[in-house]
């Protein structure tokens, strides 16, 4: 990435808070944004990126919003509460602006896109379009849709926000900690379709998960104090940290067992464990705080065996007390399996088969194939390794179901 593109990349988020926030409209805004790094990559390829890049872009931005509301009759009035800030863009310094810094709005930007008014849907294509700043055509090949489909999501995203008057704010300290988690929850959306595509030709989608941690960090940044915050980040760098040894040279899944810890990243794992015990210290655990703990008890661990199962197991249960989700409970019983032996996880499964949300849910369904397969030859190996296939979204998951398929046949 050359010195422009990363300024965009940095800038871009930056510059599209504070134009919502000064002119209240997303697709003006979004619009003025485009012009402005349109009009930066004519003149900074020539005169050189600027000294404050964000003031330069900001001032550029500004008087195309107003060019473009004096053109609009529909916002004559909005132009008109404007007017005094509109001359003083008129006569602002050129290119090289020497204003401050550009005001960090972005927090209020997050809260926005992941307004609980919003479908859910909508939620990660939003934060992804405005937020990491991708096409719609790079959102809708992230969500596997077309582009139209995306393209009306989005619209329609911005017209809820715009009919049902959602702020462009941070909610306030009695908010936040029900606001927070929705946050939360859409970027660890998009790192989770980023670390196992749900559907497609590949295991992982590395550009999503880099860009829900790009994401985070700037939240990290904006919220310091907000434990869940650093204990999503620490997950998402722990559980990033093993990607370059989760896929064979075909592509094809590598479990956990079988990787090679050498090519790990140990930076990403020290950064991770760092922030779990920011994320753990201060207060009664989080969510994503146990599951960073989780994910550095793996981490740290030589191999599958010298593993600290027994604490594994231990933080699941504070997690499922947290959250008693079927998944959590899926989870725990696969690490019980690994401290008590597979009949004993495979017992828990079995205490879930009528549980609706696992009902056809692919990790389900290779856990407890595992697990069978664990215990020895036996048909019911075969026939849910065979449902685990069906159920399967990614054809690297397919190819490799269909080799543990092959070898439970032969067995």
């Amino acid at each position: 990435m050359n010195e422009v593109e990363a300024v965009f990349r940095e800038e871009r988020g930056r510059l599209l808070a504070a134009l919502v926030r000064r002119f209240g409209d997303l697709d003006l805004a979004e619009e003025v944004t485009s012009d402005a790094i349109e009009a930066a990559l004519k003149h900074w390829p020539v005169e050189g990126v600027p000294p404050k890049p964000g003031a330069w872009l900001m001032t550029t931005a500004r008087r195309k919003a107003v060019d473009r509301l004096r053109r609009d009759q529909a916002f004559a009035a909005r132009l008109a509460i404007l007017q005094v800030e509109a001359e003083r863009a008129a006569h602002a310094p050129p290119a090289d602006a020497d204003g401050g810094e550009l005001p960090d709005e972005r927090l209020q930007l997050f809260f926005t896109c992941a307004h609980p008014a919003l479908p859910a849907e909508d939620r990660g294509a939003l934060t992804l379009r405005c937020l990491a700043g991708l096409t719609t055509p790079e959102v809708a090949r992230a969500y596997l849709v077309p582009v139209q489909t995306m393209a009306k999501r989005i619209v329609r995203a911005k017209k809820k926000i715009r009919e049902a008057r959602i702020p462009f704010r941070v909610p306030g300290a009695d908010e936040l900690p029900e606001r927070l988690p929705g946050v939360l929850q859409v970027i660890y959306s998009i790192f989770t379709e980023g670390y196992a595509a749900s559907s497609g030709p590949d295991l992982q989608r590395l550009d999503l998960a880099e860009e829900a941690i790009r994401l985070a960090r700037i939240l990290r940044r904006l919220l310091p104090s907000e434990r869940e915050v650093a204990g999503l980040l620490a997950l998402m760098l722990l559980v990033h940290a093993r990607r370059e040894a989760r896929t064979g040279p075909d592509g094809e899944p590598v479990l956990l067992d079988e990787q090679d810890r050498g090519r790990w990243d140990r930076d990403l794992i020290e950064e991770g464990s760092a922030l779990v015990v920011t994320a753990l210290s201060g207060g009664p655990p989080g969510v994503y705080g146990v599951q960073a703990a989780i994910a550095a008890l793996h981490d740290e661990a030589a191999n599958l065996a010298t593993t600290d199962w027994p604490q594994v197991v231990a933080l699941y249960d504070v997690l499922l007390a947290l959250d008693p989700s079927p998944v959590v409970a899926l989870n725990r019983a696969a690490a019980v399996a690994m401290r008590d032996g597979p009949e004993a996880g495979l017992a828990l499964l079995d205490e879930l088969a009528g549980e609706p949300r696992l009902r056809g849910y692919h990790p389900y369904l290779v856990a407890r194939a595992d697990l069978l397969h664990r215990l020895g030859p036996r048909p019911e190996a075969a026939a849910a390794y065979r449902a685990a296939l069906e159920a399967a979204g990614s054809e690297p998951e397919r190819v490799h179901l269909r080799r543990r398929l092959a070898a439970v046949e032969e067995s």
